[in-house]
């Protein structure tokens, strides 16, 4: 087969690789074609016209995204006719779409809106009627606006080809179209795992975040509330893109500095929780393989993922770790120790996380995440909410000086922030648990073979002459084909991670939307945000968790030991099987 061929592109010549779309021949040769339904991750669709060329010999227009390149085409992607043929399909999208650009979630970060732009639409030319719908509100984390839908698909096909969990589907025809969860459910109550990525792949906001700043802004100003907040790992890596920024730019000090100066009384790191996660989670792993417990053992900290398996793997329940979040763990210790030893009633603590993860919003509302009657977790905001609140503020964050988080809880290894990449808490959990089990230092601790992001990753470690086998998967649908592979074969692995978004936390559906030319978020900008957090990782003195002195600390003044009577009163949980057919069933005897 030819590897490549000749094509025409607006009378200049070029040598393009067999096999590309036109659109893809036309990024390389410089001539960004507009569009809207293609997302790189994604099946072709097809659906929305905008990316439509002239080919020499073809009576219609072709959508470049679906139209293979061949030897001699002569391709016209700019002139007159075309321009006007797009306008008009992109007045046709404007025209039906909501009048509110000013007051939306996207606004100037609209994919919609930038087209329109472009292709210079200063007036709505059609009138009629317009399709209306109202808010779907019923979930705690993502909300969803069918009005600002343009029927893209993007996440359609992001929930079932990348995520597997079938959440959303078209219903009705023709002008009636609408994306919606199986007959019309309440988001809230359908299979919906949570994880926001279709969030991420939306180009308007037909789908956004549950937002909880002005209720936080409010709080803020409650002069009888001591306000706490604590922030995750792959926060820190993405924030600065918010600010213009390029991806991977480390501003966990400046976040620390803005979060005091909207309000806050004390300004924690959850990594100091993610080494407390290590030392729970890394025990149970070696009790597991002393054989007091299931193999292999799955790790639990990502709550889209524990919404996943609850609903569509209950067969995997008793495999699961019974560790709380990293999140979960710092709030509960900061309503129990950090209150004690500040002399702090627990009641008037208003603990608050920063989180990459809009699934975050769910597990905090969960009945088991209590403590005394009370949220342990009190309000989690997403890393894009926090860039809006300090923007809303007039904080100037780019150039703000970075200051410390607050101790005790602001201490944490080399091995918390990696917890936001995939791979990055097995490899945490590695170091900890080789030393814990043979009384050695691991001196490889950097374990290439489950960095990346290839779906699917193993690695074998000799741990005191026994070979242990893990796994890592990233994205619901890896997870779910994971689990598949341990059903033919239940003893391959020993300890495998799944985490819900593509990349890990660093690609959480709660993270700044991509500004860049349009262009949905991609491997390289999830790659940057995690170099960063490697960054961190090798440039911390202490690299095991085990070794963090506040961790230590906790231990002995109020823990006691990894998984002992305190540990699990505070630090762990169990989760109970949902059923997706019961959820349908009682929908339809309504």
């Amino acid at each position: 087969m030819k590897e490549t061929v000749n094509i025409t592109i607006n009378g200049k010549a070029y040598e393009v690789q067999a096999g590309q779309t036109l659109m893809q021949a036309a990024d390389v040769c410089g001539y960004h074609i507009p569009r809207l339904c293609y997302h790189p991750d994604l099946s072709i669709e097809g659906a929305c016209r905008v990316c439509i060329v002239e080919v020499a010999g073809m009576k219609n227009y072709v959508a470049s995204c679906a139209y293979p390149v061949t030897e001699g085409m002569v391709v016209t992607t700019n002139s007159t006719a075309i321009r006007r043929a797009r306008r008009d399909i992109v007045e046709l999208l404007v025209d039906n779409h909501p009048q509110d650009c000013h007051t939306c979630e996207r606004d100037s970060n609209c994919e919609l809106q930038r087209l329109a732009f472009a292709m210079g639409i200063r007036k709505r030319h059609f009138e009629g009627e317009r399709k209306t719908f109202e808010q779907d509100l019923s979930s705690p984390s993502v909300v969803r606006d069918p009005e600002k839908c343009i029927l893209c698909g993007r996440c359609v096909r992001m929930c079932e080809e990348i995520q597997g969990i079938h959440a959303l589907g078209y219903a009705n025809r023709g002008f009636n179209t609408v994306v919606m969860p199986a007959y019309n459910m309440p988001f809230g109550e359908s299979v919906c795992s949570q994880c926001g990525q279709c969030i991420n792949v939306c180009p308007t906001a037909a789908f956004t975040e549950h937002n909880d700043t002005q209720a936080l802004f409010e709080t803020l100003n409650d002069p009888a509330l001591i306000k706490v907040v604590h922030i995750a790992p792959a926060v820190r890596a993405a924030i600065g893109e918010s600010f213009g920024l390029e991806p991977g730019q480390n501003m966990e000090h400046q976040t620390a500095a803005a979060l005091r100066r909207l309000g806050f009384d004390y300004v924690f790191d959850t990594q100091f929780a993610a080494d407390l996660t290590i030392m729970e989670e890394g025990s149970e792993f070696l009790e597991r393989l002393q054989g007091r417990g299931k193999l292999p053992m799955i790790t639990s900290c990502c709550p889209g993922w524990i919404n996943a398996l609850e609903t569509f793997h209950p067969d995997f329940m008793d495999h699961v770790s019974s560790c709380k979040s990293p999140m979960s763990m710092m709030s509960n210790v900061i309503k129990t120790h950090f209150a004690e030893k500040a002399d702090i009633d627990p009641a008037r603590l208003f603990v608050v996380s920063v989180m990459p993860c809009t699934a975050k919003k769910s597990e905090a509302v969960r009945p088991e995440h209590t403590l005394h009657g009370r949220r342990s977790t009190d309000l989690v905001i997403t890393t894009r909410e926090l860039a809006w609140m300090i923007k809303s503020a007039g904080i100037d964050f780019i150039h703000l000086e970075g200051e410390p988080f607050d101790k005790p809880l602001g201490l944490s290894s080399g091995a918390a922030p990696i917890f936001g990449v995939t791979g990055g808490v097995m490899e945490a959990a590695v170091r900890t648990a080789y030393e814990l089990y043979t009384g050695e230092t691991l001196i490889d601790i950097e374990l290439e073979a489950i960095r990346g992001f290839k779906g699917i990753k193993e690695a074998s470690l000799n741990i005191d002459g026994i070979t242990v086998n893990v796994a890592v998967a990233h994205g619901l649908g890896n997870g779910a084909r994971l689990l598949d592979i341990l059903r033919k074969a239940p003893d391959r692995y020993h300890f495998v991670e799944i985490m819900a978004c593509p990349g890990g936390c660093v690609g959480g559906g709660g993270q700044p939307y991509p500004t860049v030319n349009s262009i949905p978020l991609d491997e390289g900008c999830l790659q940057q945000r995690a170099d960063a957090l490697y960054g961190m990782d090798r440039g911390n003195t202490i690299r095991r968790s085990h070794d963090n002195p506040e961790v230590q600390r906790l231990y002995k003044e109020c823990l006691g030991r990894p998984l002992g009577e305190k540990s699990h009163e505070l630090l762990h949980t169990r989760y109970a099987q949902k059923s997706p057919q019961g959820i349908v069933s009682r929908k339809l005897t309504q």
